[in-house]
């Protein structure tokens, strides 16, 4: 019999009181039998809409229909036929915008779950299948991926099951990308990616760490000296923006990028850290996007009193809801319609803090308003006239977005780029250099992980169709 509650089933999760203290998973997850209750909430609709709204097109009802059989593995084949990273997306993808803003379910009551359902079906995957892949036979041609986040994995992963031989190129020590220098381990557990890089290998991919593609080694002589027939340009958006204002140099003022690699990366919150980071008292973290709140909550596991600054209300927050709530939750203070103006250094000789140091004492803000909406549809903040203030914080963390990193664009001849950074490439990814290929952050600037997927797999299918015609 079909479920047709109009509420889904709840996911577990920590005791915020209990989580805001340690990097555990705050979800834990449905049980077998949340999952296949959930599952049975799905009409399995004539037009599927949901598919058309998941950017790498994984046929929803057909593996929740298994889910609701308790055919779980099965379930699983269906979701990895067009998704090389379920367990990462069914934590982290924002399906309330793409398959579950789509769902007919939706439009009376809540969507069904498809994110909780494709997180569990991969955990119980993961959890209960020895297998590896098998690397399928190899068909002569070589092709190097610059970059081993969502992008750069999803394309290596769809030309390896071709049968290409295959190098991933990443500038850091560790492989993954944003998803291990950017997600939290509260919402995404190393342990998932990891096991996912290892499937990978597993079809035969190279994975070739701490080499950067620009100094290292260049695009040009990737193609012209070492015989990769195409190149998959997956370098991500690393390059944090500022706002510009007085005191952004001063110590204890860090962009998100920074806080996050040395937390999530570098594991800096730990007494015996190599790399440490500033175990700060009250933080503001300058920002309203997911990313901020990942910054806000790893500051929060920190011990420290957290608000999150914002220009705009709480209803303009680009973040998505559920993180917004976490962060709610765990006890993380919204300024919203607050702008700053001047971060203020420390001058106090009596403090312990040596003043030469020019540490962080508090950041100035103005109070803003919202006037009419601008060309992006958001209404315009303005600053309310009187309204000057101190936030007394020790720590800014600038949340503010990133860029691509100019340095390969700088460094390959021919490349052409938009002003700000992003590689431009046609509806295949192909850039306006023969056979090198592009998507993900590098072109678009920051996004989502699975926007970034469907681009690795879209440049997969145009480098596979080159290379064959070759």
């Amino acid at each position: 019999m079909p479920n047709m509650s109009v509420k889904r089933n709840v996911m577990p999760t920590q005791d915020p009181n209990v989580r805001s203290k340690n990097f555990d998973e705050v979800a834990l997850g449905y049980t077998e039998e949340q999952a296949i209750d959930e599952a049975k909430r799905c009409l399995n609709c004539k037009h599927k809409p949901c598919v058309g709204g998941c950017p790498v097109k994984i046929y929803i009802p057909d593996f929740i229909a298994k889910v609701a059989l308790g055919q779980f593995e099965e379930a699983y084949d269906i979701i990895a036929k067009s998704s090389s990273l379920p367990a990462v997306c069914g934590r982290v993808c924002p399906q309330e915008n793409q398959c579950e803003g789509k769902c007919v379910r939706g439009i009376k009551g809540e969507a069904v779950a498809i994110g909780r359902l494709e997180r569990f079906v991969a955990d119980y995957h993961n959890k209960n299948c020895t297998k590896s892949p098998v690397a399928p036979p190899k068909n002569g041609h070589r092709v190097a991926v610059i970059g081993s986040g969502p992008s750069g994995l999803s394309c290596a992963s769809d030309l390896a099951k071709r049968g290409y031989e295959v190098t991933i190129f990443e500038a850091l020590h560790t492989a993954g990308g944003v998803l291990v220098y950017g997600i939290p381990e509260f919402r995404l557990p190393k342990s998932i990616v990891k096991k996912e890089i290892e499937g990978l290998e597993a079809l035969g991919v190279e994975i070739k760490t701490n080499v950067v593609i620009g100094k290292t080694i260049t695009v040009d002589e990737l193609m012209s000296e070492h015989g990769y027939e195409a190149i998959f340009i997956g370098s991500g958006a690393g390059l944090p923006k500022f706002m510009g204002i007085p005191g952004e140099n001063l110590k204890g003022v860090f962009s998100a990028n920074e806080f996050l690699t040395r937390i999530n990366l570098m594991k800096a919150y730990k007494d015996d850290s190599d790399t440490p980071v500033l175990h700060a008292k009250r933080v503001a973290v300058v920002g309203g996007g997911n990313v901020a709140m990942d910054a806000a909550r790893c500051a929060r596991r920190l011990g420290a009193e957290v608000y999150i600054v914002y220009r705009r209300g709480i209803e303009e927050l680009p973040a998505r809801h559920e993180e917004v709530d976490h962060a709610q939750e765990e006890g993380i203070i919204f300024k919203t319609l607050t702008n700053p103006v001047e971060i203020l250094a420390y001058n106090n000789p009596n403090d312990r803090r040596d003043p030469k140091n020019m540490s962080v004492c508090g950041m100035k803000c103005v109070k803003m308003e919202l006037g009419d909406p601008d060309e992006s549809g958001r209404r315009k903040p303005f600053v309310k006239e009187g309204s000057e203030h101190i936030l007394d914080v020790d720590c800014v963390i600038m949340s503010l977005g990133t860029s691509p990193n100019p340095l390969i664009k700088s460094t390959t001849e021919g490349l052409d780029t938009q002003r700000w950074g992003g590689i431009i490439v046609n509806e295949d990814g192909l850039t306006s250099k023969a056979g090198v290929y592009a998507g993900g952050d590098a072109v678009t600037g920051a996004a989502t992980v699975i926007l970034a997927m469907g681009a690795g797999k879209t440049a997969a299918e145009a480098i596979d169709k080159y290379l064959q015609s070759k």
